[in-house]
């Protein structure tokens, strides 16, 4: 067989496409006779008169208070072009340019604002807004301390903006603290607030600051959009787009707003509609690079490589330091063949990012195709060193060690790649030494970043009594910062204390509802006997991250556990729609699925499948066997599951398997003797069924 069975349940529905091409037509052709007479009418000498340039700059600054900075710009860019030497046109231009992102074109006005007249002692809190907003926040905080006493919070903002872009959070909390001890009551000072706390990794410190300043000012848009970022953080990626589509009703054209819709739509599956709101991005800002990069991500999720590779290009370098544009550069080298350029991005990507365990694998992957595979071990050393490696790393390390003629070594590693069960998660060992750690966090001891290796050596050393004291005062310091209370929760975990953990996770979760926290969780409340618990974090997580594949086979594997085969059937499904065929333990739990809702011949083509992927994965092997007997095949599926039990001996699941072929086949002494197997481990659930048999 070379590949899976065709999936079943699926449905297709007629797109309307050449209903839709006329719409797209129509329109292109409406805005290009708007562009043309707009271009007329601008080239068109005196065509507004003092008294219209002054109602218009009047216009567009109150519409730049109602927070609609697109509509601000156009209007005042007509009334700059009305009256070129109008220096308050000139300035309402520029602050609606900075508004929307602009710092050049915002810089420009100012200039020229200055030159028709406006007072140069009034700008300097929003020409260091504009050098901010180019980069240049070496010297945007000496000009933003020259602002007017009137606009000194303004001043401020823009001076603990620059701090914090350079990483002195200190320097930028002082700076607003000082703008709320001026101005407690300024949505803008609170939403600079919120952001410098959500930089800072003080998650809730940065939820009260934003919904603080959407409560002064219910229509601030960079306030919606801010308090969209922290509740999709906190809760998920469904919560979020009412906030991203109240600051779109605000200003449809917002470009910050339309990204982060079209980040979030893309994440849930929504494909069609994050593919138009980036077209809505572009429009709003011609050649946005952060509206191609979404748009490349699409077409690789959809496998359309060539197409990704060329929206991607669309984007001139301008984003190519983002983690998220390396990584898809680098994967999008590694399905051309390109492998050199591979491995510099990726590269790249493991320096900036130690612990991005995705980069490292594809990195080892381009590294083995080029015959390094000493530096591809190396890649994934950390990684395996994990309890937790998945099979994917493990394989690729024992690969490696196959190429440098390390037989032995190739042969451990894949004999944990082929194990069913992976063991518990745990942090990346460190590389300084205990005491060189303990002296830095003791230098910072309110800083994370300082601890948290320190945490890292004291576990590798075998002090988890010191690495949990540790933990606990760093998430007593931070209750704000899900980081910490997550160490927490791996610490208490270690020492074999979910029930304790599940208290760490949920502030952790309070904070950011993402995957990592939830899969560990949901990990905690299980093995603490809270099934029922750990199902409906489960559910709340996927109803707000419907597309998030750990969590789906989780859902999966319980609903398959549970018995309920039709539903895991559909789940296991879409999986796969996603993710393909090539994934063993997919294919073999689809087989367990199929065969629990008697489909056999279906149950058989997903265990044939799997087994070809994995023919030394227990659980595989078990799937295979158990299809085969329920369609009939007793002998081949008692072959197999011998073949599982001598690979997994003390899975008291596969035992019980077998034990039930045995009793089929009238073998009954060794029915008996696998099914008292499967009872000796407490954590077998049929045991009123193997009780029977070990008694018969």
């Amino acid at each position: 067989m070379t590949s899976s069975p065709r999936r079943r349940r699926r449905t297709s529905r007629s797109s309307g496409l050449p209903i839709r091409r006329v719409l797209v037509i129509g329109g292109a052709l409406v805005v290009l006779l708007a562009v043309l007479a707009g271009g007329w009418f601008a080239l068109s000498p005196g065509r507004m008169g003092t008294a219209e340039v002054a109602e218009a700059t009047t216009r567009a600054e109150a519409m730049l208070k109602a927070d609609n900075a697109t509509g601000a710009r156009d209007l005042a860019a007509e009334a700059v072009r009305g009256d070129p030497d109008n220096e308050n046109a000139h300035i309402v231009l520029a602050r609606a340019l900075l508004a929307l992102g602009d710092g050049v074109g915002a810089e420009g006005e100012i200039q020229r604002a200055v030159d028709a007249g406006y007072d140069p002692k009034a700008v300097p809190q929003w020409r260091a807004e504009a050098w901010v907003l180019q980069g240049k926040t070496d010297k945007a905080p000496a000009e933003a301390d020259k602002a007017p006493a009137a606009m000194r919070p303004y001043g401020l903002r823009i001076r603990a903006r620059a701090l914090t872009a350079q990483g002195n959070f200190a320097g930028a909390g002082a700076a607003l603290d000082e703008a709320l001890r001026l101005a407690p009551d300024n949505a803008g000072v609170w939403m600079d607030m919120g952001r410098y706390r959500y930089a800072a990794g003080d998650l809730i410190g940065a939820a009260q600051a934003s919904d603080r300043a959407v409560k002064l000012a219910p229509g601030y848009i960079d306030a919606l959009i801010l308090r969209g970022e922290i509740v999709r953080s906190q809760y998920g990626l469904v919560a979020a787009l009412p906030w991203f589509e109240q600051a779109l009703k605000r200003d449809p054209a917002r470009h910050d707003a339309l990204i982060e819709y079209a980040a979030t739509l893309g994440d849930i599956g929504r494909t069609v509609d994050a593919v138009a709101a980036t077209r809505r991005a572009l429009a709003a800002r011609a050649g946005s690079p952060q509206a191609f990069y979404l748009q490349a991500v699409i077409a690789a999720r959809a496998g359309n490589f060539d197409l990704s590779r060329a929206i991607l290009e669309k984007t001139g370098g301008a984003i190519n330091d983002m983690p998220g544009v390396i990584l898809l550069g680098g994967t999008l080298a590694l399905q051309k063949g390109d492998y050199e350029q591979a491995i510099d991005k990726l590269g790249d990507l493991v320096g900036m990012q130690p612990m991005n365990i995705t980069a490292r694998k594809l990195l080892a992957f381009a590294l083995l195709r080029t015959d390094r595979a000493r530096n591809a071990i190396d890649t994934l050393r950390p990684v395996v060193a994990r309890a937790d490696a998945d099979s994917y790393a493990l394989t690729l390390v024992a690969r490696g060690f196959e190429r440098i003629g390390d037989r032995a070594s190739a042969a451990r590693f894949l004999d944990r790649a082929a194990f069913p069960a992976i063991g518990e998660a745990s942090a990346f060992s460190a590389d300084d030494s205990t005491a060189t750690l303990a002296a830095d966090a003791d230098q910072r001891p309110d800083d994370p970043q300082a601890t948290l290796p320190l945490i890292r050596a004291l576990v590798a050393s075998g002090d988890k009594g010191g690495a949990l004291t540790r933990a606990q005062a760093i998430a007593a310091k931070n209750p704000g910062a899900p980081a910490a209370q997550v160490v927490l929760g791996d610490m208490l975990m270690l020492l074999n204390r979910p029930a304790d953990a599940v208290a760490a996770y949920k502030r952790a979760a309070d904070l950011r509802f993402d995957e990592p926290t939830l899969l560990r969780l949901v990990e905690a409340l299980d093995r603490s006997g809270k099934r029922e618990d750990a199902a409906n974090a489960l559910a709340l997580f996927l109803s707000q991250n419907p597309g998030s594949i750990a969590a789906q086979r989780i859902s999966a594997h319980w609903q398959l556990a549970a018995g309920d085969y039709d539903a895991a059937i559909d789940t296991l499904e879409d999986i796969r729609a996603r993710i393909g065929d090539g994934d063993a333990a997919l294919n073999g739990e689809l087989a367990a699925a199929y065969a629990g809702a008697g489909e056999t011949g279906t149950a058989v083509d997903f265990g044939e499948a799997a087994y070809g992927l994995a023919p030394a994965n227990p659980a595989v092997v078990d799937a295979y066997g158990w299809a085969l007997f329920k369609g009939g095949d007793k002998e081949g599926g008692l072959e197999l599951l011998q073949k599982a039990v001598i690979l997994a001996p003390k899975h008291p699941g596969l035992r019980w398997h077998l034990a039930q072929i045995y009793a089929a086949l009238g073998r009954k002494a060794e029915a008996k003797q696998n099914a008292a197997a499967a009872l000796a481990d407490p954590s077998f659930t049929e045991r009123a069924e193997a009780q029977a048999m070990a008694n018969g």
